[in-house]
């Protein structure tokens, strides 16, 4: 888990040079091969798309993110794997199953997830999806954590009932013997409240962690309920790593949880650019990471 993950961006390069050129005998017998293709299907919200801030801090999709990475990674060990994106800046776990934010020719992102997995039966290598945390964006932008709170729990209940749906839409649409799939927790973006330096956000950042952990441990419970794995983006963030001070020359003194939110993020970063709850190259590097060691695992 703490693993330097930028070698997964590093190897994204890396590999695309060797392939192209650095390795002709190789490239070539792949090519020959006629093997069947199988595929790696990526879905969930905005992080499932790599999305990024551009130099002007509009939100832009992007091949940085994890599934990018990951792929690269996966498909050395499998070169008839093919990548298939269907994840959805903003979505959440309603507008998963309802549509209404991306347009799918089947109407919504869960039913043509459905669609691809029954129509590709044992050819799906791995599903991999991070949905929920674009519910829980009316509460967390609420001034007061009894606020916060207080309308969590009127959200919980409620994506836990849609996740419940989606899982078992993804666990049955490919008939018996569905495909590994794995779920992930989410890191905590809230943290960097510490920032604003005032002792009620940095209170919050505090606050925000134990929330954070008690949604994630909501999801993975769905998850593993229909025995998916979890990637712990949540520990590999090093999210509860709050009693720690690291030095940042821009802030100073922080928490080391919120250091590593600064390094993997562009939360931090100066306007226009962030703050943006986005991973960055290297924190896309951190979640891929996370997922190839849970799939090996």
């Amino acid at each position: 888990m703490r693993r330097i993950a930028a070698t997964i961006a590093v190897a994204t390069v890396a590999t695309t040079v060797a392939m192209a050129g650095g390795a002709p005998a190789f490239a070539a017998h792949r090519a020959s091969s006629t093997t069947t293709a199988s595929y790696y299907l990526s879905l969930g919200d905005s992080l499932a798309q790599g999305v990024q801030p551009n130099s002007s801090g509009t939100d832009v999709e992007t091949n940085q993110g994890y599934p990018n990475q990951l792929y690269t990674a996966l498909h050395l060990g499998n070169p008839t794997l093919k990548l298939v994106k269907l994840g959805c800046p903003g979505e959440t776990t309603g507008t998963m199953i309802n549509g209404g934010i991306c347009t799918y020719s089947a109407g919504n992102q869960l039913a043509q997830a459905a669609a691809f997995l029954a129509s590709h039966k044992g050819k799906v290598q791995l599903v991999t999806i991070d949905i929920g945390a674009n519910d829980l964006n009316p509460c967390v932008v609420l001034p007061t954590i009894n606020q916060i709170v207080a309308c969590l729990e009127q959200v919980f209940p409620q994506v836990q009932a849609n996740l419940t749906a989606i899982m078992n839409t993804l666990s049955t649409a490919s008939g018996s013997g569905p495909p590994p799939i794995i779920g992930m927790s989410y890191y905590d973006p809230e943290l960097a409240n510490w920032l604003k330096g005032d002792a009620a956000s940095k209170a919050l950042a505090k606050e925000s962690i134990a929330l954070a952990q008690a949604f994630n441990n909501l999801l993975g419970a769905v998850y593993t309920g229909f025995g998916a794995k979890v990637a712990d983006v949540f520990t590999a963030f090093h999210t509860s790593a709050f009693g720690a001070r690291v030095t940042l020359p821009a802030f100073g003194k922080v928490p080391k949880d919120v250091g590593y939110l600064c390094m993997y993020t562009w939360e931090c970063a100066a306007p226009p650019v962030g703050p943006n709850e986005h991973a960055n190259v290297l924190g896309y590097g951190v979640i891929a990471n996370t997922f190839l060691n849970t799939y090996l695992g």
